[in-house]
């Protein structure tokens, strides 16, 4: 059996950095003779395999004609005619076009070692055209990859632009275009990601309420950017570096501020109330990416609060406590840390001021563990029921967070 480990694995111990799963492409073989060497099938639409020992894929050499519009419109071709050149052929980028044999040789047909030592993602070939969803895979790579120095080849970005006047991208699934921004929030470097989609016209197509936010000019005293979508950039930066791969935060970070694209001209540069106006196109970009739950809450809280949690410090007793209940802490309680560290992120996501101190994130979170510390049989109030328990519980709370700040 002819095996090379191909993609990433190859890749990223080319790029000397942790690779992550191990795949391999299989030549000269066919279905029936992986089953009898005992390999276990399982992929669905083309022929995936399980090694028997070690459980890791094994693909057959397969090549892809484009059958119709979108990223699943191709019709696979797996069988032992085909070569491994015609399969890495079929690859997005030349980085990841690149095999290695058992004996550790490299076959690299399309010069991805050579963008490797330039640091830069190319197309592998004309077909790069005929996936829209490589649009999103070239901005998720540049996530992970600009911190290394890479940039996008000149024609790549081309076809990318053109893919996107064509209106290729509107064949896009709701959720593989979340797949790729979830990963993209994931890596060292999401401003990458935007940065990417917006050069090639993309940002517009997949996430309209970003996009509308650069150009809206903010105050220079508190943002030194001005700019409110380098300020998001930047937020989505400090949110990654505080919170390394955590999504649900970088998707907070990313939405927090979409109500500045909202403030009427007159307003700028000045954004009064636009906590309250982001909720709207929060909500829409949710419902059309069908953002799970988590993500969504988490980005509704820190659109709604930040403000509020970056004024901790000015607010009554009650009102930090009402924070709280709005954000449904004491039933999850989890979400306060992490609405803490997007809050620290949008204070910090900004030019200059990456360095300041932000003593509201640990100081939100002390108020809030010692209004939870609180217990029914704390308050002295065995005999209430009803609103006069949740009054009750209310107060005692709220002296606990008067206690924890003398």
């Amino acid at each position: 059996m002819q095996s090379y480990l191909v993609g990433g694995a190859v890749r990223d111990r080319l790029l000397g950095i942790e690779g992550g799963d191990r795949d391999h492409v299989v030549v000269g073989e066919s279905v029936e003779s992986m089953l009898a060497a005992g390999f276990k099938q399982v992929g669905r639409d083309f022929p995936v395999f399980l090694h028997p020992q070690t459980a890791e894929e094994y693909a057959l050499a397969r090549t892809e004609r484009k059958s119709a519009r979108g990223h699943t419109g191709f019709v696979v071709h797996a069988d032992p005619s085909v070569t491994l050149e015609q399969d890495l052929a079929r690859r997005d980028f030349t980085i990841n076009a690149i095999a290695q044999s058992e004996e550790g040789d490299l076959i690299d047909p399309f010069g991805g070692v050579r963008d490797i030592d330039a640091r830069v993602l190319r197309h592998v070939g004309p077909a790069f055209v005929e996936d829209p969803l490589r649009v999103l895979r070239a901005a998720r790579f540049m996530a992970r990859l600009a911190p290394l120095g890479f940039r996008i080849a000149d024609e790549t970005m081309a076809l990318m632009r053109r893919m996107v006047e064509g209106g290729e991208l509107d064949a896009l699934t709701p959720e593989r275009v979340w797949q790729e921004l979830v990963r993209g929030l994931a890596a060292r470097q999401p401003s990458a990601f935007l940065r990417t989609l917006r050069d090639a016209g993309a940002l517009a197509v997949v996430l309209p309420e970003a996009d509308a936010l650069y150009g809206v000019p903010q105050r220079a005293e508190y943002h030194p950017e001005v700019d409110t979508g380098v300020h998001v950039e930047l937020v989505c930066d400090m949110a990654a570096t505080l919170a390394p791969g955590d999504a649900v935060i970088g998707f907070a970070a990313l939405t927090h501020d979409l109500g500045k694209a909202l403030t009427p001209a007159q307003e700028l540069p000045r954004h009064l109330m636009h906590e309250h106006r982001g909720l709207a196109p929060l909500r829409a970009l949710c419902d059309r990416l069908r953002v799970p739950s988590e993500h969504r809450q988490l980005a509704e809280m820190a659109c709604r609060e930040h403000l509020n949690v970056h004024r901790l410090l000015e607010l009554k007793d009650s009102t930090v406590h009402d924070l709280l209940v709005r954000c449904d802490a004491f039933r999850k309680p989890a979400r306060i840390a992490q609405l803490a560290v997007a809050c620290e992120a949008d204070k910090r996501g900004r030019a200059g001021l990456q360095d300041h101190a932000y003593p509201q994130a640990a100081e939100l979170v002390r108020l809030h563990a010692a209004a939870l510390a609180v217990r029914s049989d704390d308050i002295g109030a065995e005999d209430l029921q009803g609103p006069a328990f949740g009054e009750a519980l209310r107060k005692a709370r709220i002296a606990a967070i008067r206690a924890a700040r003398a």
